[in-house]
């Protein structure tokens, strides 16, 4: 229990400081207009694997006291591409953040509540004083406390006003892509097979070298439940590996590693319990050993090699047993070397192998490191100064510098690396221990040409095939093609995207355009379907266009066309389709998935839609009724 003193504190909360960037909100908030609400802060940067954690108990939070309190995150970035607003917007997207969110760029909030750590909450009372301040994970059970107590006491003195906070969500304003902030992107040479982890579609999409599309591991809803590739669900999956006919998946925030069997289309939990990890170095077997956001793995001698984010070390299971401990890294969060398990890393967060050395992307150094896969092995950091040191220098170890690298693959003697918040994509020497850039300005957008003009968008993935290296440009949506012989960069261009748009027409999951209510002559007429695109944006007449009508609530329409009788690739609109309508009120719905480019590009958009549409048979309306079907423009 907390006495009445404690729940009143003593200590004015700072107002925001004006002029700051806000996000996930239309208009810049001022404490002062919040009194009668608790409102909680969350300090976080969006590169740190803590912050990521505290995200779900946040939102439990949020959930459990919608009426009483408003969550803030305050965002006070570690590293330079973080302070860039349109970098964080895109962090908000990707873990799916429904709070406001200020740019604190220049760590004017942080400073001013006395702040020292990534995450650390503060919790204000409905009268503007602070009441509580805790920094690291496992916030929900102590703020659920103090909340429960809290809102009764401000309650009866009068002072708490229930009303949940408008927002304005940058979600809204998304655009519809055929991949979601792919994370992870891994290649088995043997079948010319690229493995796409389509992070926040909470799938795995499976393809050859030239784009076609081979399969889809999930079914797109966030969960963790096992079955076929149709009915599996991920949440934000993120490293792959192929060994023979089973892909090993990192399901990062379900805390699991995850098997799907390519041939019997089954997935199935292999390792964790589905809970993250409460303590450290606990080994455990299968099902029963709790892990922390594992982000990548490779695999070596009936081996699997994790790189565990979440605690700051890289594990081995075995492939037959199961049995799970770590192997690299102490758990504390920094950059010293030695033997393996007296090592420090920081959240390591790619892995690769050469057979006789692990390599691994340690993100929060900013470092490429190695642990060697030989009885009493240690860990030797081939580049990368420490938790601070980054920068986008290449050279020699010693004053070479990458910054926040996502992911790294061995091919014949050199790394290659997804140096993430560089935006571009280096080359190792493990051996000389040299950096040099492959590709990229460091722009922070799509373009594809040459090296040094190509861009990307905190790339999070690379693998190698076929001669070329394949990149998941995580903020661009896109797989990305680097060609060494021509020494250009490409987006890949999908094909075979029949499997994704029967999916999508099977398990809705699309958005909602309600055309409210029409009037139609009684008996047999016409609805003219015309799907509209935005200005400035064209059909994709490569990918399949599908479109389904149906009554729905007992409705009794009954339609003279049949949507498998019209080839819709070659079909012009608007479409005429003969429906025989009843007296009174009748229901229907129309499914579709719409593919479309920009007019100058080939960057493919995709927007599931339902039209929910009612009908009203009268003798004396009209014989046609138009209906129009809008595609969404991005951002609007």
């Amino acid at each position: 229990m907390f006495s009445s003193d404690l729940l009143e504190g003593t200590v004015n909360a700072p107002e925001f400081p004006a002029g700051l960037d806000w996000l996930n909100t239309s208009t810049p908030l001022r404490l002062k207009d919040l009194r009668g609400k608790f409102v909680l802060l969350d300090f976080w940067t969006y590169c740190c694997i803590n912050c990521m954690h505290i995200l779900p108990d946040l939102e439990r939070l949020e959930t459990k006291y919608s009426q009483e309190l408003v969550v803030i995150g305050v965002h006070s970035a570690k590293f330079k591409n973080e302070k860039d607003t349109s970098q964080i917007r895109s962090a908000i997207l990707r873990y799916e953040i429904h709070h406001p969110v200020v740019n604190d760029s220049n760590f004017q909030v942080w400073q001013s509540f006395g702040v020292s750590s990534w995450p650390t909450i503060v919790l204000i009372n409905p009268a503007g004083k602070i009441v509580a301040q805790r920094p690291g994970e496992g916030v929900f059970e102590p703020f659920d406390a103090v909340l429960q107590q809290a809102i009764p006491h401000f309650a009866a003195k009068g002072q708490l006003k229930r009303s949940p906070l408008k927002l304005s969500l940058e979600e809204a304003r998304k655009a519809n892509t055929l991949l979601e902030f792919p994370g992870k992107i891994s290649s088995d040479e043997k079948s010319n097979r690229l493995f796409i982890t389509d992070s926040n579609h909470n799938r795995i999409v499976i393809t050859n070298g030239s784009g076609r599309i081979l399969d889809v591991i999930g079914s797109g809803d966030e969960g963790r439940k096992d079955g076929s590739f149709e009915e599996a669900q991920f949440h934000h999956p993120q490293g792959t590996v192929a060994v023979g006919d089973v892909l090993y998946i990192t399901d990062t925030e379900n805390h699991l590693v995850r098997a799907a069997d390519l041939r019997s289309r089954t997935v199935k939990s292999v390792l964790g319990t589905g809970q993250q990890a409460r303590g450290f170095n606990q080994p455990g077997r299968g099902l029963g050993v709790a892990l922390s956001s594992p982000w990548d793995l490779v695999v070596r001698d009936d081996k699997i090699y994790i790189a565990m984010a979440g605690f700051h070390q890289l594990w081995v299971a075995d492939l037959q047993t199961w049995d799970a401990r770590p192997y690299a890294g102490s758990g504390r969060e920094n950059i010293e070397d030695d033997k393996l398990l007296n090592a420090a890393l920081a959240q390591p967060s790619g892995i690769t192998t050469d057979g006789k050395n692990l390599y691994f992307a340690d993100s929060e150094t900013s470092s490429i490191r190695q642990a060697g896969l030989s009885p009493g092995g240690s860990v030797h950091t081939i580049l990368g100064k420490g938790l601070f040191e980054f920068g986008d220098v290449d050279g020699e170890a010693s004053s070479a510098r990458l910054q926040h690298p996502l992911g790294v693959v061995y091919h014949d003697g050199l790394l290659y690396v997804a140096d993430t918040y560089n935006s571009k994509i280096k080359v190792v020497d493990p051996a000389r221990r040299t950096v040099k850039t492959l590709a990229g300005s460091g722009m922070k957008t799509l373009a594809d040409g040459k090296f040094p003009t190509a861009a990307f968008d905190e790339p999070g993935g690379i693998a190698w095939l076929g001669g070329k290296l394949y990149v998941a440009d995580t903020n661009n949506h896109q797989v990305r093609v680097l060609d060494p012989a021509a020494k250009s960069v490409s987006t890949l261009e999908f094909t075979g995207l029949e499997e994704l748009s029967r999916r999508q027409m099977d398990t809705f999951r699309g958005r909602i355009l309600d055309l409210g209510q029409k009037e139609l002559k009684v008996g047999m007429g016409k609805l003219s379907l015309n799907v509209v695109l935005p200005q400035g944006y064209k059909f994709n007449r490569e990918a399949p266009f599908f479109m389904r009508w149906e009554s729905t609530n007992g409705s009794r329409l009954k339609f003279g066309l049949k949507p498998d009788a019209v080839d819709f690739k070659k079909a012009t609109f608007p479409l005429a389709l003969p429906v025989q309508v009843p007296a009174g009120r009748s229901e229907l719905n129309i499914d579709t998935v719409v593919y479309y480019c920009t007019e100058k590009s080939t960057l493919c958009l995709v927007d599931p839609i339902r039209v929910k549409l009612a009908l009203v048979g009268a003798p004396d309306g009209p014989a046609e009724v138009p209906v129009e079907i809008s595609v969404k423009k991005p951002g609007a």
